[in-house]
């Protein structure tokens, strides 16, 4: 029985069986590679090590000519409006939830290969501010405000800025 199990949990004593990544690290590998592209064909080229938030932030502009989602201008008659009644020609771009969910995985591909998280371009705070201004531009662009979510202070309820309990830093 111990053979059977082995196979079932993908050990390396099943013989020749590898299990197949998952779909999540496939599609992390899938990005790092065409980031690592993206930075060679830079003029100069970009070697990783020298990589930092403003290449980021360029791929990631880079990659809004490839987007499905229509984000409508101010100027557009839709614009505000969550399903506009006629088409426009506002452009496409990169929704706000796929480069989210992008810089997670880059984050993570860069740590692992090798990359320090000091020095890990994907999590400055520079890639949170353009995330958060893509979020809210697209959210305004739709007509669907993003609240923000209040944190849970102490008891597990959420935080009440009236509440006296809690101490300013001196």
């Amino acid at each position: 029985m111990e053979r059977g199990k082995d196979l079932a949990e993908g050990s390396p004593s099943g013989g020749d069986l590898a299990a197949a990544p998952s779909r999540y690290e496939s599609q992390k590998r899938r990005d790092w590679n065409t980031f690592g592209q993206f930075l060679k064909n830079q003029r100069p080229p970009v070697a990783l090590p020298q990589c930092n938030s403003n290449h980021v932030l360029d791929f990631l502009r880079y990659l809004d000519q490839f987007g499905k989602t229509k984000v409508h201008l101010q100027g557009c008659i839709f614009y505000g409006q969550p399903e506009p009644p006629a088409p426009c020609t506002c452009p496409l771009r990169q929704a706000w939830g796929s480069l989210d969910a992008l810089i997670g995985r880059l984050r993570a591909a860069y740590e692992e290969n090798g990359g320090s998280p000091e020095t890990n371009p994907f999590a400055s705070g520079a890639i949170r501010i353009y995330l958060r201004e893509v979020k809210e531009c697209q959210a305004k662009a739709r007509g669907i405000p993003y609240k923000k979510k209040k944190k849970k202070g102490p008891g597990g309820k959420p935080d009440d800025e009236s509440n006296s309990s809690s101490m300013p830093f001196s």
